[in-house]
């Protein structure tokens, strides 16, 4: 793939927004090839900056919505996209946009999403886009690499945890390449890394009430040095968390999100009855 160079800028780091700037043509091609953009694609990305990846995909797809709340960026998007055919430009906020309202433009064609999104509402943000999983073939982020290493860590790992577990629930989430700080202008100060998630057309354990399987999962890692007996105290007794075949003496991060799933089944099912 031949080496994309994104244009220099005079363009200032924003603070609020948390934005670092990728400024290497090998990582943005490693990255593209990562996504592999095909010509029929429905591609939406989520705060292009100076547009280091837009530049490589809007010239495959068919169709690039694009998410910028960054009322400086708008303008330089517009001069130098507007004339390309699958060019959408969103001037709004990324956590609240309904992605939904997307599907009417290529009806038959689910969604790929990608961006270097923002440290400071990575979390949010992707917990938001799992209320449309099922509208989304892929995802491709860059994120701190800390968050990526939470989102992929296995169970009994020290950063296995509440995103851990929403996130494996709803998708497969695969690390794939670390990215340096020297690769962003201005460098960060963390390194970042590169993530796949791929959401599960069926998913492998279904929760009979997911908004109830979120708020255990929630509790149980409220206090991460405490067992679950005492974490989940007032929602499940230890007999009802063996009965899950679960010990009531783990702490959180030791549980599969099988088991989480069984304990806020469990749960519902006890209220519902209520």
């Amino acid at each position: 793939m031949a080496q994309n160079k994104p244009k220099k800028s005079g363009h200032k780091h924003k603070k609020q927004f948390g934005q670092n700037f990728l400024n290497n043509g090998r990582i943005i091609d490693q990255i593209v090839a990562s996504i592999r953009p095909k010509a029929d694609d429905h591609m939406v990305e989520i705060g292009p900056g100076e547009a280091a990846l837009t530049e490589p995909l809007i010239n495959v797809v068919k169709r690039m919505d694009i998410i910028e709340i960054d009322n400086d960026l708008i303008a330089p998007l517009k001069i130098r996209f507007a004339s390309k055919p699958a060019f959408n430009l969103h001037h709004t906020d990324a956590l609240t946009f309904d992605y939904g309202q997307l599907l009417e433009f290529l009806p038959q064609q689910p969604l790929r999403v990608v961006g270097n999104l923002p440290y400071n509402i990575s979390s949010p943000l992707m917990f938001h886009l799992l209320n449309y999983s099922e509208h989304i073939t892929d995802m491709h982020f860059m994120l701190q690499k800390e968050v990526v290493d939470r989102i992929c860590a296995a169970p009994g790992n020290k950063t296995y945890g509440r995103l851990s577990v929403m996130m494996q629930y709803a998708c497969q989430c695969e690390y794939l390449f670390t990215v340096g700080p020297e690769n962003f202008t201005p460098p960060p100060k963390v390194d970042s890394a590169i993530v796949r998630l791929l959401p599960y057309q069926q998913k492998p354990f279904i929760a009979d009430n997911e908004q109830a399987f979120a708020e255990l999962v929630k509790q149980a890692f409220s206090q991460k040095r405490k067992t679950l007996r005492n974490n989940l105290k007032g929602w499940l007794d230890s007999e009802q968390i063996v009965r899950c075949e679960v010990d009531p003496g783990a702490r959180a991060e030791a549980l599969s999100v099988e088991q989480f799933v069984k304990l806020a089944n469990l749960y519902y099912q006890l209220n519902s009855q209520v």
